[in-house]
């Protein structure tokens, strides 16, 4: 119970932290947990933020997100992940970008996937009410074996897909897409979800992720799938 009310309080202290510089950075950050007592006892908090600064002809993105489940005194989910990219802009719909991407996982064979990458972004569809942005590129991966600690080093290529639609003036559905492809472990990542505005500042929101890796050791599933019930709480 410590550490949720620990995560939790680091979460807000982020939350806080943007919106105190809102007048540069916009953004979104999501807070959703579980709290059961009785016969089963379960505590899982999630939280996620991404922000976002441009200074033409530059945007800059950061992003983290935390997933922390204990049942019975067990912890059964432990995951965190911080992401940063840049982006330089070479037209109203096209731009180079680089990316970092960093996720810690207690419950995969790796015990960290660090990926640095760069390339060239397209804005497909960019109005008010839909949006649809694709990026592709290469970049470089290392990786630890949980078991073992074996380091292994990858070269990637890197694919991601970003679509949101407004349906309403309140609800906004959303898919993101990412894929990490190498010759020892390709990453999938896929998120799904769909946020209904309660105010001009808060939504609710419901998201399904999944996350894949296709080289795990025997007995591990390849596959782990997450969803979500969240507090969204948006800033400008």
């Amino acid at each position: 119970m410590r550490r949720i009310v620990m995560l939790t309080g680091l979460a807000s202290g982020l939350l806080a932290a943007g919106a105190a510089t809102a007048a540069d950075w916009s953004g979104k950050g999501t807070l959703g947990g579980v709290l059961a007592r009785g016969n089963t006892e379960t505590e899982t908090f999630n939280a996620n933020l991404d922000v976002a600064t441009t200074v033409d002809p530059w945007t800059h993105k950061l992003g983290a997100s935390i997933l922390h489940t204990v049942n019975d005194d067990i912890t059964s989910a432990d995951r965190w992940e911080a992401r940063a990219e840049t982006n330089y802009a070479l037209t109203e719909r096209s731009y180079l970008f680089g990316t970092l991407r960093y996720e810690d996982d207690a419950f995969t064979d790796f015990s960290y996937q660090a990926t640095l990458a760069g390339g060239y972004g397209y804005k497909f569809i960019n109005t008010e009410a839909t949006k649809l942005e694709g990026q592709i590129g290469v970049g470089y991966r290392k990786a630890e074996l949980q078991l073992t600690g074996e380091s292994q080093d990858d070269a990637i290529l890197r694919g991601a897909v970003s679509y949101e639609h407004h349906l309403t003036g309140t609800t906004l559905v959303y898919e993101r897409f990412l894929v990490e492809a190498g010759d020892k472990n390709t990453y999938l990542q896929n998120a799904l979800g769909i946020e209904v505005k309660i105010n001009d500042t808060f939504a609710l929101g419901l998201d399904y992720q999944v996350r894949h890796n296709t080289d795990v050791l025997p007995g591990t599933e390849e596959t782990d799938q997450v969803v979500t019930a969240n507090l969204v709480y948006g800033f400008k």
